[in-house]
């Protein structure tokens, strides 16, 4: 018999080389069709170097090429990655210019990742032991793990339902299995569904939109664009519900790890069946477990980050990206992503319908509607008894601020604390104040690594840089001229909270920005310790979406003027975004809101066309100046990014690049210029800017040109990235 024609896998290893390697099977394998898609451990760099890589291809070695390695291991029985999946992962690859490997190791769990076996997704549950048993007819402490172990004493409760059932159980249960007083179990058969809670009365838009979605047939994108507080949230749970009366997988994109227990607890309780997580808050082990049973096909609904967007989907239903507007789901350094538009991509492939929802809906995605790309649908109303809050702009021209609160501000709390109300006092810088400035001569603490000024925090005891994470102890005497004159000069959440509690001492008073949430679920602890309680909420825009205060009715802007003169093209919708967004926090019950902004230039066209026609006025004018400028979403960008120590190495090699890219037609080049902040972190930056009309010659255009700028010997000296669509210029 003829011998077997020779065959190499080609694999897609997880290194930044925009190509696939070539491997032989191990000795005494052959390799088929069922390789594809498996993972397999391979001999890589020098000595005895490993890693991990995704088969993709298996074919005729090329015989110029160098004899092939074997394979070390086959990882996989059954391919990993299949069908739907690999061909979205294939579609990044292609459409951000990223090395495939890179892409793979991007979807995947770490444990998956680094060659782990997939995780046993088998239910599990808890039940309390003979000790457990005994310890209850016994007078005990009260607590959390006390009551956990009263409602295990009838039966053994899944893990699921656990979830659904005792919020926060996992540290009491833990606690029982250290005294022997309860245990993990295996259990069998499927999940078990809880009652499902039963959901309010529809309003007609509401109802509307639900019969839109279910009219639809395949693939269909909606625009779902509701008012804050017009019950979004009870669109997509219907569809959901929907979803999983078909037998069918539903994945939900929310922007904010915060957001993540309250949209889980609501979730769980409608739907009645576990609603899985996935963020990075979760441990390793966690995300992969959960990466499995929807692989498997177990898990009906999963809530989750950015990330979430990568998980399998084999009997996909339905895909929701909530708050569709936020610049969270755009992944900033590796392989430079954006989640929603990826998920536009696989519910194509799927052909499944994708809902985005939002107040404030990016301009990108209006124009999609507006040209007829997206059903639109609309909830103009809040719902039930809840108004829209009134709004009242404070001039500060000539008044007295005290750390950059007027009179009439603190009044305004001061009425809403009275009333036995909360309010929430927004300002979108952390830390005790911007800069410390001597009043002598003008010096200010700057970052010795970047070009920014170094943020005052702990009441002015210590400097950080919001950029590089340095540190520094204030100096006790200006570094320039002697002087003893320091003081922070501006105001951010520290500071305001300190002054709130000076003028309302007995006020409750809990802040929220990065420096008080850095703990798993830290902001759902704070909003669970403010509850109904009258008080007071400083924070940042952490607090600006998603949560839902019924006793709220005071939001009170502080900073507005920052984003009002930005030279960032999205300076204006992104304002405009965030101050409907917080707003949008006020009186969401039956109790009347009011939002005060304080600014220097109440007179400002945004603001003031804001104030009368809300956010789709804005929306048009920024619009129409887009379309004027030729901005996206009129034009397609691509940003070349570098940085090295010296500011020679970065123009060199950006000069370098230019001068590769030629004259491709339909596409501009603009630069080498300096970053917006030209110095971060001890390196120069610099970019190259480049626009065009269509999408199909920018690409064609950087597909020719950056296996140029690869073998650039300039760029051996840099650290250089590439950004398509890229939502800020820095």
């Amino acid at each position: 018999m003829p011998a077997a024609p020779e065959t190499v896998l080609r694999v897609a290893l997880p290194v930044p080389l925009p190509r696939l390697f070539d491997y032989r099977p191990p000795a005494g394998q052959t390799a088929g069709p069922d390789w594809v898609g498996c993972r397999v451990r391979v001999p890589f760099g020098r000595g005895d170097g490993e890693q991990v890589g995704v088969v993709v291809e298996v074919g005729r070695p090329d015989p110029d090429a160098p004899e092939a390695k074997p394979v070390h291991a086959r990882l996989d029985s059954e391919a990993l990655l299949v069908g739907e999946l690999f061909e979205s992962l294939r579609w990044v690859a292609a459409y951000y210019h990223a090395p495939l490997g890179e892409v793979v190791a991007t979807a995947l769990p770490g444990p998956l990742r680094s060659g782990q076996p997939l995780p046993e997704t088998a239910r599990h549950g808890w039940r309390a032991t003979g000790d457990g048993l005994a310890s209850l007819a016994a007078p005990g402490r009260e607590g959390k793990p006390r009551r956990l172990l009263q409602a295990l004493a009838d039966r053994a409760l899944g893990e699921d339902l656990l979830d659904q059932q005792h919020p926060d159980w996992r540290p009491a249960a833990r606690a029982l299995a250290e005294r022997g007083l309860a245990e993990r179990i295996a259990l069998a058969g499927r999940t078990e569904p809880a009652a499902a809670a039963p959901g309010p009365t529809l309003m007609p838009a509401q109802a509307d939109a639900i019969a839109a979605i279910r009219t639809g047939e395949g693939f269909g994108a909606y625009l779902l664009e509701g008012v804050t507080g017009s019950g979004k949230t009870e669109v997509y749970l219907q569809a959901i519900s929907d979803c999983l009366a078909a037998g069918r997988q539903a994945l939900v994109l929310v922007p904010e790890i915060g957001l993540t227990p309250q949209a889980l607890s609501r979730f769980r309780s409608r739907l009645g069946v576990p609603v899985l997580a996935q963020h990075s808050g979760l441990a390793d082990g966690e995300r992969a477990r959960a990466w499995a049973a929807m692989a498997r096909g177990e898990a009906r609904v999963m809530v989750g980050t950015r990330s979430a967007i990568f998980c399998p989907l084999p009997e996909a239903g339905l895909i929701v990206v909530d708050e569709e507007h936020d610049g969270s789901y755009k992944q900033q350094d590796g392989i430079r992503y954006h989640a929603r538009d990826l998920a536009l991509v696989r519910a194509r492939n799927l052909g499944v319908p994708v809902l985005l929802g939002s107040a404030t809906p990016s301009l990108e995605s209006l124009h999609n509607a507006l040209a007829g790309r997206y059903r639109h649908l609309r909830l103009a109303q809040r719902a039930g008894d809840a108004r829209p809050p009134t709004a009242r702009v404070l001039d500060l021209r000539k008044r007295r601020l005290v750390n950059g609160l007027s009179e009439d501000l603190l009044d305004a709390v001061g009425r809403c604390l009275a009333r036995g109300e909360q309010a929430l006092v927004f300002k979108n810088r952390r830390g005790y104040a911007p800069v410390l400035l001597c009043h002598d001569c003008g010096w200010s603490a700057h970052c010795k690594r970047c070009d920014a000024a170094m943020t005052v925090h702990a009441g002015g005891r210590r400097l950080i840089c919001h950029h590089c994470g340095a540190r520094a102890t204030p100096p006790n005497a200006c570094p320039d001229c002697a002087s003893l004159a320091l003081q922070p000069q501006g105001a951010g959440t520290e500071r305001i909270e300190e002054t709130l509690a000076e003028r309302f001492p007995d006020a409750l008073m809990i802040r929220v920005d990065r420096e008080t949430t850095r703990r798993r679920d830290a902001i759902e602890k704070h909003l669970e310790a403010f509850g109904d309680r009258s008080g007071i909420l400083v924070g940042t825009q952490m607090l600006a979406k998603g949560h839902d205060l019924p006793r709220l009715t005071l939001v009170a802007v502080v900073g507005v003027d920052e984003g009002l003169f930005s030279a960032d093209f999205r300076a204006g919708e992104k304002l405009a975004q965030l101050l409907i967004q917080v707003a949008g926090r006020a009186g969401r019950a039956s109790l009347p809101g009011e939002v005060v902004l304080q600014t220097h230039h109440p007179d400002h066209p945004l603001l003031n066309t804001l104030l009368a026609g809300g956010y789709p006025a804005v929306a048009a004018l920024q619009l129409a100046e887009r379309e004027a400028a030729q901005f996206p979403p009129y034009a397609h960008l691509a940003l070349l990014r570098a940085e090295a120590p010296t500011e020679a190495d970065v123009q060199g090699f950006l000069r370098e690049a230019r001068d590769e890219f030629g004259d491709p037609p339909g596409v501009q080049l603009n630069g080498p210029m300096p970053a917006p902040m030209a110095r971060r972190a001890g390196k120069a930056r610099g970019q190259v800017l480049l626009d065009a009309r269509q999408r199909a010659p920018l690409h064609a255009a950087l597909q020719h040109w950056l296996p140029r700028i690869a073998a650039l010997k300039s760029a051996r000296k840099v650290r250089w990235s590439l950004d398509v669509d890229p939502t800020d210029l820095y």
